[in-house]
């Protein structure tokens, strides 16, 4: 059974940084695309970033390149989202999900297993 696990939300200034983990189990990194999606109140769902391992492949929606970095450890079935230099916009729930395929992870609209989400709070 595919489970998703996040961690590592919580409170920051702007400015400051968190990093997020996503705790995958039920399947191997190696054979799925991870995305980050984050929501705010009011506001639709947004894909922020993805990674296929087996290809490299990753990806980051415009607002946050340069700031976020995704990547995984397909050993310990981990994959982690670093965010620097948060901004109060950044604020939101952030879920990841995993989705059956290794390539063209930015499809962010089929994505079919998902986890429960942690909370971002970015205060300025």
């Amino acid at each position: 059974e595919v489970h998703l696990v996040e961690s590592g939300g919580g409170l920051v200034q702007a400015g400051g940084s968190l990093r997020l983990s996503c705790a995958a189990s039920g399947f191997s990194l190696d054979d799925y695309s991870i995305a980050w999606f984050r929501q705010a109140p009011g506001k639709e769902r947004e894909g922020v970033s993805c990674i296929s391992s087996r290809i490299g492949d990753t990806y980051y929606t415009n607002s946050v390149k340069g700031r976020f970095t995704i990547s995984s450890d397909n050993a310990k079935n981990m994959v982690y989202l670093q965010m620097n230099s948060l901004e109060p916009e950044d604020a939101a729930v952030y879920r990841c999900a995993a989705d059956r395929r290794t390539y063209y992870c930015s499809d962010f609209s089929s994505y079919e297993y998902w986890g429960q989400g942690t909370q971002v709070l970015v205060s300025s």
